[in-house]
């Protein structure tokens, strides 16, 4: 079998049909930035999450970077970030004129709850990463923030549609911050993003920010940057919206054959609560010391895998810095992203079942 890790030319027909369509609408209309569209995706979202105010914008990195901006977060501040995560999230930090201070995760790649110990008098914001699709306990993050006086900015990129005591991931802090790349579990097909808040003062900023500091034409009241969506990719993700909870439930489905196949395999650990709620199931991240063997065998047998993520930020040249990330090293040593996606076949599924099983077996 040829099985890649996630292959988007793989959507329904009937999805294809349907984005054709409205793509030739927004043709017929003309109107390629704003828009109707664009003003339908705010609401649907919103709704959907259950959020005062969602902001689109042009990518998911933008998000992290209007978010900080619109707090005021600059100069001299620090923010806490974990050392496991997408470089966005401490780029962003550094694109505002702030210092990233790195902490370590838990062995599940979210930020280890004693992160307060990295605060000082500089600290300005704590980015909680829902790593894979897995949020963080927000009570306890939210609750220590407050005590702290602290900003918190949810970087749920990964974790759209998760949610927690009936709160949806970004919802919690004062902004959250989504993704709409292609490969999420609701992605656009291409750049997209927004910001989530439910203060109608951070919500201004945040618009006035991400279009030249306007809140009309010609009139331009900070300096902005123009981190508009397109109108285009509004309207595919208002269609691709429509497909979301069916699309989740087969990620489920497909992650409950996983860790019924390979529950009890002596030295491969399993990512926990990944069918509950607060787990929207974007990644299925196993952890074995043979990580790299397993990967080349699963590519012998035509089998796709991917690591998320091969370096912690703290080892990386832009991000150097000292501190103890055993944890986040260790994810990054020994994690292995297995296939999960809504197009995967039964027979597909079943084959890595077996060839995992093989492997543990054989070796």
């Amino acid at each position: 079998m040829n099985i890649p890790f996630l292959d988007l030319s793989r959507i329904e027909e009937s999805l294809k049909e349907r984005l054709k369509n409205r793509f030739a609408k927004v043709l017929e209309v003309g109107v390629f930035s704003g828009g109707k569209e664009v003003e339908q995706f705010e609401k649907s979202v919103s709704s959907f999450l259950n959020s005062a105010f969602s902001i689109p914008c042009a990518n998911g990195t933008d998000a992290l970077e209007l978010a900080l901006r619109a707090l005021n977060i600059g100069s001299g501040d620090e923010v806490i970030v974990p050392a496991m995560t997408w470089v966005s999230t401490a780029e962003a930090v550094v694109l505002v004129g702030a210092k990233p201070v790195f902490w370590d995760t838990d062995t599940a790649g979210l930020l280890r709850n004693d992160w307060e110990k990295a605060v000082t008098s500089k600290t300005k914001a704590v980015i909680p990463v829902h790593l894979y699709g897995k949020m963080l306990e927000m009570v306890d993050l939210t609750e220590k923030a407050k005590f702290s006086g602290l900003f918190v900015i949810e970087d749920a990129a990964q974790a759209f549609g998760a949610f927690q005591n009936g709160r949806a991931a970004g919802t919690w802090g004062d902004v959250g911050c989504l993704s709409f790349y292609p490969t999420k579990n609701f992605g656009a097909l291409g750049e997209a993003g927004m910001c989530l808040t439910q203060d109608a003062n951070l919500a201004t900023q945040i618009r006035l920010l991400l279009n030249h500091g306007q809140p009309i034409r010609d009139q331009h009241e900070v300096v902005g940057r123009n981190s508009r969506i397109d109108s285009i990719q509004a309207a595919f993700l208002n269609v691709i919206l429509e497909d979301l909870q069916v699309n989740q439930q087969k990620r489920k489905a497909i992650v409950k054959q996983y860790l019924e196949a390979f529950s009890g395999i002596e030295g491969l650990r399993l990512p926990t609560g990944i069918l509950d709620s607060a787990h929207n199931a974007h990644l299925f991240v196993i952890k074995t010391e043979r990580r790299d063997e397993l990967k080349a065998f699963l590519e012998e047998k035509g089998i796709g895998t991917a690591i998320h993520y091969p370096m912690i930020l703290p080892d990386m040249l832009p991000y150097r810095s000292e501190g103890d990330f055993a944890n986040a090293r260790r994810l990054a040593e020994t994690g292995l992203s297995l296939p999960l996606n809504p197009y995967l076949k039964k027979e597909e599924v079943e084959f890595i079942i077996e060839m995992i099983l093989n492997f543990f077996v054989r070796w």
